[in-house]
């Protein structure tokens, strides 16, 4: 955006795509410039490609929204008007019902269950999207979406193959960047930038696609991430650990946060287990507590420390790729914020200077128990 505002284009499209052309010619060879979207793998680098993906989504996001500004005074196709997600009152428009049979509805339910973009939907609009998208039956060669239209329907993937293109910024020749192997999601970001597509998507094998309009996904998705967003947007700033963080590098996390809620005395994480996310507390108090090497008494736990709120935990096993070093309890009932493992590395990667001040402290705190359990035999 720096180059934006130092050029000041008058085409700013295609300044854009000059851009990032130049941008791709000049990354290292040994970057793989192949893989895009989230669930989109690439044969020769499936270890790199949830980082590659992150990279390709992180610039479709940019694009999307320099193509948006773009759009101002401009006239605008139907599906380009403007939303507001703060300040639209449409919970009394009528909602769009899909009939389903007892068995597609299970299989949708399936499908969604583990998906991030749904993931911080409460129980009743879990239940609108479920009634809201349309099972679509694709055929090989059949193009599901296509650079430059509007966008329509955003897509999640029940089972299939599709490959994804982008046009050549300077050619315009289709260039293939990534293909969805029987999961994931496209589709959404003409829809919450508002946006042509970014990307043609084909199906290269029969395939089934469940798909949710426009109209429902803003009211509902969109919709309920401005509010999770704005809602986390006090606390995410209060949080020290996030103040080497941009106010926007602090939105994708919060973009990228599922809410748990815990009883007292549950077990949040358990000493032992593999690592799979990253908690702040939000409400509440958290307890955490290292069992010893004891086989004789194995519920001999010492209190290691006490998290309130802003303080954040298990980021430990998450940095050494380790298994839980120690167990995490609910102190009264509490909620905490988590990221999961791929969200934790690529959101918080510049903050990993100050996660890794804790490692000594931790090394000590577990010598001084070895030491204490030694001197009580």
């Amino acid at each position: 955006m720096v180059c934006v505002l130092r050029t000041q284009p008058n085409d700013l499209v295609e300044f854009a795509a000059q851009y990032f052309a130049e941008l791709l010619e000049s990354r290292p060879s040994g970057i793989d410039n192949n893989s895009c979207g989230m669930g989109v793998t690439n044969d020769e680098h499936m270890d790199e490609s949830m980082s590659d993906n992150d990279d390709y989504m992180d610039e479709a996001e940019e694009m999307a929204m320099m193509q948006r500004r773009t759009n101002v005074g401009r006239r605008k196709s139907v599906s380009a008007e403007g939303y507001d997600p703060e300040a639209s009152d449409d919970d009394d428009e009528e909602r769009v019902v899909h009939p389903k049979t007892d068995q597609q509805r299970e299989r949708l339910s399936k499908v969604i269950s583990g998906m991030l973009i749904f993931s911080s939907l409460d129980t009743e609009q879990t239940q609108q999207v479920l009634d809201a998208m349309f099972e679509r039956i694709v055929e090989p060669g059949e193009h599901v979406i296509n650079e430059g239209d509007d966008g329509d329907n955003f897509y999640v993937i029940e089972r299939g193959t599709f490959d994804i293109f982008i046009n050549d910024p300077v050619t315009k020749d289709p260039q293939h960047k990534g293909t969805y192997n029987d999961t994931g999601a496209f589709g959404e970001l003409a829809l919450m930038y508002n946006c042509p597509r970014l990307a043609t998507i084909i199906a290269t094998v029969k395939g089934a696609l469940w798909g949710m309009d426009r109209t429902t996904f803003r009211r509902i998705i969109v919709k309920n991430a401005a509010k999770k967003r704005k809602q986390y947007e006090d606390f995410l700033s209060s949080v020290p650990l996030l103040s080497t963080l941009t106010p926007e590098e602090r939105m994708k996390v919060a973009d990228a946060m599922t809410t748990k809620q815990y009883a007292d005395d549950e077990c949040i994480l358990r000493q032992g287990d593999a690592a799979d996310y990253f908690y702040l507390v939000i409400r509440g108090s958290v307890v955490v507590k290292r069992r010893g090497d004891d086989e004789h008494n194995p519920d001999n736990q010492v209190t290691l420390k006490k998290y309130e709120r802003g303080d954040y935990f298990g980021e430990l096993a998450l940095i050494q790729n380790q298994p839980r070093a120690a167990s995490a309890f609910a102190l009264g009932e509490c909620e905490c914020a988590v990221l999961d493992v791929q969200a934790f590395e690529r959101l918080l990667g510049p903050c990993k200077e100050l996660l890794m001040r804790n490692i000594p402290l931790y090394e000590q705190q577990l010598s001084q128990i070895y030491q204490d359990l030694n001197v009580g035999e």
